[in-house]
């Protein structure tokens, strides 16, 4: 069990299941989102902002406490996306967002520093494939280690697993609605 203080600024008020009753009964004969707060919306966008930050200072601390100063967090969010596999540059900039400048930088940070090899592919010679060494395995698994850690101190029963999948898809239905918005943006969603 964690030790951590886990005082939720966004706990129910008192009666609050109450008004969610109420708000479900009267949303039950309206249109889907006709009772949507657009302040809880902009506030998980930027919630998901601040969070990455948090995450990524989060991955600092974890990089310090096993005395690694030679990289920064995206670079180990980097080690974490390639971890078993065997990736192209552009595999790892789609699983990770990245733009090609913060990519090859963070990766010749990594390469000079022994964490990944980076070798050209043998069938075209202008991709490079990437893969960990064996000290960007040990990185790898310090790291999910404090993930798995992380998850614990966050799922402590089964109505919290309910909750951490919900928000999980919740969180994937809004990546894909604004990656869609972004590719189509003739769509009309008014």
């Amino acid at each position: 069990m964690s030790n951590l203080n886990w005082d939720d600024d966004d706990a129910p008020e008192p009666g609050a299941d109450d008004k969610g009753a109420e708000r479900t009964e009267s949303r039950a004969g309206g249109k889907p989102g006709e009772d949507l707060d657009l302040a809880d919306f902009h506030g998980m966008a930027r919630l998901i902002e601040r969070m990455h930050r948090r995450y990524l200072d989060v991955v600092r601390v974890g990089l310090s406490k096993q005395g690694i100063e030679d990289i920064g967090p995206v670079q180990a969010l980097m080690v974490m996306l390639i971890g078993e596999d065997e990736l192209s540059v552009r595999d790892l900039m789609e699983r990770g967002y990245y733009l090609g400048s913060n990519a090859s930088y963070s990766l010749k940070i990594l390469v000079d520093a022994g964490y990944i090899n980076r070798a050209a592919n043998q069938r075209d010679r202008r991709t490079a494939r990437l893969q960990l060494t064996d000290k960007g395995r040990e990185l790898w698994e310090g790291l999910r280690r404090m993930e798995q850690a992380q998850a614990e101190a966050l799922v402590r029963n089964e109505t919290e697993v309910r909750d951490l999948k919900a928000s999980y898809r919740t969180l994937r239905r809004l990546d894909r609605l604004w990656g869609d918005m972004v590719r189509y943006s003739c769509l009309d969603f008014d």
